[in-house]
């Protein structure tokens, strides 16, 4: 169907506003979201005329089923200076609806929405929160707020970490679902980011489980001092090797915890970082497709400047990449650093090994109690194994993130 052709098209009398898989709009707001400018499709869909929508609140296509705590959410991330994305439903002039996945950036003076249908299996789950939401609000009478709390403690049910973990997973997910419907190649880069994601959080995943082994483990050189006061004088060789093990295993325990617990430590960053990436390579896909429907839409429009509009998406497109190149860099650098710590991590194990062989030697030399002292060696030697298996993993998943594809341009 040509540009022509869709803005004649016949509507329904109710249902489902025309709105087609491949189709994207966009509108420009002011910071107080009074609507500045917009296109063509967007104003077909909405079935209002330019004059309608021109210095007219968005929420003038508002649809009365949206929770009010959905905008809450997009409200408060915005005013923190970061982007939106959101399931939104809204409503034509002429009474019909129309879904869209809408991911919302700031820009100078205001903030621009670009929009596309979404068509994935999470439209559907959020449809059905977005129901019981809207009834908890309009029957027990919870503020905007409240609202917004219980859509943050749904998405975090939804295995999600936050609310930008859910965000960017679910706007890439509705863009490989879009570009499968369409029979286009769905973007490496994004395919790339994703599993870039997983690896980051599997990475979290076995720096947590090497802090869990390493707390299981402070048991041993106590055993080992315990044991050494029976069967050898004060500042026997098994007391001086239980000292070391102990020493060395809470340096290794104390440098992980510093470096690698918590959101705020540089390896927890990298989940975020990749997180981010991901999101803002999907808006960036998307705003460049409300480009090119700039340019089939080029043509004279009220006091509308296209050519303006236009000059602002490219500048917002070359801003939004350089800032994912930005965070690529950072990433590559963080996943350098995890090499390293686990050649460092490598290095102190040796000293670990070399400690347990000496109390296997002094095992062996005491006969009448080296039936437990082999017990705790071998327990020593199952940590290190674990523990090893551990640093590979996180390497491995270090090395992968390293090496990410070039952020499409």
């Amino acid at each position: 169907m040509s540009f022509l052709d869709r803005r004649i098209e016949n509507r329904p009398s109710s249902g489902a506003a025309p709105f087609q898989i491949n189709e994207v709009f966009f509108s420009r707001t002011d910071d107080r979201g009074v609507i500045q400018s917009c296109n063509y499709v967007f104003r077909r869909v909405s079935n209002l005329d330019w004059d309608a929508l021109n210095g007219a609140p968005h929420k003038i296509v508002r649809h009365p089923d949206m929770p009010r705590g959905v905008f809450q959410l997009v409200w408060d991330t915005l005013k923190s200076g970061h982007s939106a994305g959101a399931y939104i439903k809204n409503r034509a002039e002429d009474g019909l609806y129309y879904w869209v996945f809408a991911t919302i950036v700031p820009c100078e003076g205001g903030y621009i929405s670009a929009r596309f249908k979404p068509s994935s299996k999470m439209l559907t789950k959020v449809q059905g929160f977005y129901a019981q939401l809207r009834k908890l609000e309009n029957e027990e009478g919870i503020s905007p707020e409240e609202s917004k709390d219980i859509l943050l403690n749904w998405i975090k049910e939804q295995g999600f970490d936050n609310y930008e973990h859910f965000a960017s997973q679910a706007v890439s997910e509705e863009l490989i679902s879009r570009d499968n419907e369409t029979s286009q190649q769905p973007s490496q880069t994004i395919l790339d980011l994703r599993k870039m994601l997983k690896n980051s959080e599997a990475l979290l995943d076995e720096t947590h489980g090497l802090i869990t082994e390493f707390e299981a483990m402070h048991t041993i050189p106590h055993n080992l001092r315990v044991i050494a006061s029976r069967i050898e004088p004060s500042g026997g060789p098994v007391t001086v090797l239980s000292q070391n093990y102990g020493a060395m295993s809470r340096e290794m325990s104390d440098w992980f915890e510093r470096n690698v617990m918590g959101e705020s430590t540089n390896f927890g960053k990298i989940k975020t970082t990749v997180n981010e990436s991901l999101f803002v390579q999907c808006m960036n896909r998307i705003l460049h497709d409300c480009l090119e429907e700039l340019h089939e839409e080029d043509q004279p429009l009220e006091n509308f400047d296209m050519k303006a509009e236009r000059e602002i998406l490219t500048r917002l497109i070359k801003d939004q990449t350089e800032h994912a190149s930005k965070g690529m860099a950072h990433l590559d650098t963080e996943a350098r650093r995890i090499i390293n710590a686990c050649q460092v991590m490598h290095r102190h194990f040796l000293g670990l090994s070399s400690t347990r062989v000496l109390c296997k030697i002094e095992s062996a030399r005491l006969p009448s109690s080296g039936e437990t002292l082999s017990d705790i060696i071998d327990q020593l030697g199952a940590f290190q194994e674990r523990i090893s298996q551990r640093l590979e993993n996180i390497a491995r998943l270090g090395g992968e993130i390293l090496t990410p594809e070039e952020i499409d341009s």
